[in-house]
């Protein structure tokens, strides 16, 4: 059924265009907001005082690129750290930029190596720990350096390891690395010298266990773990004892991040999501302010920063149909100021609500879901099945562009966190362990059939569709069961498990023994012909209905070379596909005239195989990279 006349078409731009403001961090002083915000489309970093909204200012003018997902001050609010790429390769430098608006200081080489923050400058005012892989591709060494000049000292090397765990004194304190065996192995320098295991962290509990961060004193590890138990819990270890002390827990799901105090890194509170969030208090001290925010803010509360004092907070309030909405609070006033809103432009328009529901699979595991609805549809309507990547990260409630862009168009939408989630236990995540392409598929199959029976979806019409995993999804659901679904869009999806797996980056091969335990074991020839049994590639002869296949050029994770082949293959059968690349887009669609490309294309798909409405493309390739190597004929609309 179509939308009800009254609700009106909102351009897909309106959705789409970059977030107006996010990453929003408050400085230590507490007098700063630092944030990343647009100019011309492309995200830049901006400033502005906390108690004056319109005093934002932009420090950076960037004009080919995002700035990526770092952003942190230094401790004497002077200086502010973020990353940027080049050309969507994931190659992120970090760059050191002065509040008082002077050019950025580059902390990392800027081209062909990737780097990332290792130890925030909370001690050091003038110099950060950073890891990156200039010397040899495959590990990260780690440097100290200054944030004024950018001059770097080496202070380990990395011949052995998958990564290092430091102190805020920039001391190494543990090194890891994974077995064969998909463990994960922590050692340290008891002697100074040489490294001996601190820690054995069983298979089962490997994507549920993690530390957080050393006390500023050295003497406390705080960890994420789910060792002897199933949800992981927030634990606090003396490192001289060895002995553990519970901090906080959650019935139903795994601890997931820790608020550390700003001067001390003590937790002041976890957070647990199942369905929707809530913060453990852990401090006393900020329990009666956890408690004003949640009782006067009717969504989720995300504190995103504090000032050295606590005093200050900044929160994101989420909604599931309202733009994110940031404050600054003053604890001792209990005073919110609003700051702006994420996305603005969605203010006061008709946007589907997202209800969660549980769904029970064929063998019994629970499965957290978000389901939109268009705003006075009729049912059943056509559907959009949603599957995030990862497939190891989960889906959450929020507003959600995509969800509320399709609504829009007259589809329902439902998100799924299938086995393999994060989020609910490691018997959960576990339960996905060989089963990509497998039981995690029939998962999404087992929710589509309730979205089905329950009166709210049109079998006849329900597109699987999404990035990454989520992408393989989509082939997997065309190639496995091709008459369950009317067309499929994979984003950067992966074709052939096998070819997947001898391309990853180099930096990714010190924990390929996680993909071989995960997956499957492509180092045997049973496990190889395991695993082609599993990917979309070797049944391509049962694709019967539409796909559309989207790919980054420089992508560095799922290869062009993943949609490249699947094509040819269809090609070569006879089978219609189109194929749309962007060369200048890595894993995933960034650039926003890419993007709004990439939408245009998808909703033009979309209305042709499930006939829900659609915005004419109009001006919405202009600028872009877009490429159609196959197929771009089989489209309507463009």
């Amino acid at each position: 059924m179509e939308l009800m006349e009254e609700v009106c078409l909102i351009p897909r731009r309106t959705f789409f265009d970059p977030f107006e403001r996010l990453l929003v961090r408050i400085s230590p002083c507490g007098q700063w907001i630092a944030f990343k915000a647009p100019i011309n489309g492309v995200l830049n970093l901006w400033l502005m005082n906390s108690e004056d909204p319109k005093s934002a200012r932009p420090l950076t003018s960037f004009s080919d690129h995002h700035i990526g997902l770092t952003l942190r001050w230094s401790p004497d609010s002077s200086r502010i750290l973020i990353s940027r790429d080049q050309v969507g390769d994931e190659n992120f430098h970090i760059l050191s930029v002065p509040v008082d608006g002077t050019d950025p200081v580059a902390l990392s080489p800027e081209t062909g190596v990737k780097a990332f923050l290792q130890e925030p400058p909370t001690k050091h005012t003038d110099e950060v720990l950073i890891a990156h892989n200039q010397r040899t591709t495959k590990r990260f060494d780690l440097y100290r350096v200054s944030l004024i000049t950018g001059s770097s000292q080496l202070i380990e090397k990395n011949d052995q390891f998958a990564g290092f765990f430091t102190d805020s004194d920039f001391n190494v304190r543990l090194a890891h690395r994974y077995t064969e065996k998909g463990e994960i192995e922590y050692l340290h320098r008891s002697d100074g010298k040489e490294w001996q295991r601190y820690s054995l962290i069983p298979f089962e509990d490997s994507l549920t266990t993690r530390p957080i961060e050393f006390s500023k004193d050295g003497q406390t590890l705080f960890w994420i773990d789910s060792r002897g138990r199933d949800k992981a819990v927030a634990m606090a270890e003396d490192v001289q004892t060895r002995t553990t002390t519970l901090l906080a827990q959650h019935p139903q799901a795994d601890v997931s991040n820790l608020l550390l105090h700003p001067l001390t890194n003590h937790p002041l509170a976890a957070s647990a999501t199942y369905a929707l969030a809530d913060w453990l208090p852990i401090d006393p001290d900020l329990e009666q302010t956890l408690s004003y925010l949640e009782e006067t803010f009717s969504g989720d509360i995300d504190i995103t920063s504090m000032s050295n004092d606590t005093q200050k907070l900044v929160f994101a309030h989420m909604q599931d149909n309202k733009p994110v909405e940031y404050f600054h609070f003053n604890r001792a006033t209990r005073e919110a100021i609003p700051l702006f809103s994420a996305q603005p432009k969605l203010s006061n328009l008709p946007l589907a609500n997202m209800s969660s529901v549980v769904i029970k699979t064929r063998d019994d595991l629970d499965l957290v879901c978000y389901l939109s609805q268009p705003v006075n549809a009729e049912k059943p309507c056509p559907m959009v099945l949603l599957v995030h990547g990862g497939p190891y990260m989960r889906d959450i409630w929020r507003l959600d562009p995509t969800h509320q862009w399709l609504a829009n168009r007259g589809y329902a939408v439902l998100s799924v966190n299938f086995r393999g989630s994060t989020g609910f236990g490691k018997t959960f995540v576990n339960a996905s362990t060989k089963e990509w392409g497998g039981k995690m598929q029939n998962d999404l199959l087992d929710a589509v059939d309730w979205v089905i029976e329950n009166g709210i979806a049109d079998p006849d019409r329900i597109c699987i569709m999404g990035g990454s995993y989520g992408g393989f999804a989509a082939l997997t659901g065309l190639t496995q069961t091709p008459k369950k679904f009317a067309c499929a869009v994979d984003l950067v999806g992966i074709s052939n498990l096998v070819s997947f797996l001898n391309t990853i980056p180099d930096y990714w091969k010190t924990w390929k023994t996680v993909y071989k335990n995960r997956l499957g074991d492509y180092t045997t020839e049973e496990g190889r012909a395991f695993l082609k049994e599993r990917s979309p590639l070797t049944h391509v002869s049962r694709i019967e209905k539409p796909l559309l296949i989207v790919q980054g050029g420089q992508d560095v994770r799922v290869k062009a070379s993943e949609s490249e082949q699947i094509v040819s293959a269809m090609q070569d059968q006879d089978i219609p596909v189109t194929y749309a690349l962007f060369p200048d887009e890595g894993h995933g669609i960034q650039k926003m005239h890419n993007r709004r490309a990439y939408y245009a294309i998808v909703e033009q798909f979309l209305a042709q195989h499930l006939g829900g409405k659609a915005e004419p493309v109009g001006t919405d390739f202009e600028g872009s990279s877009l490429q159609f190597p196959a197929g771009r004929e089989l489209i309507k609309g463009l």
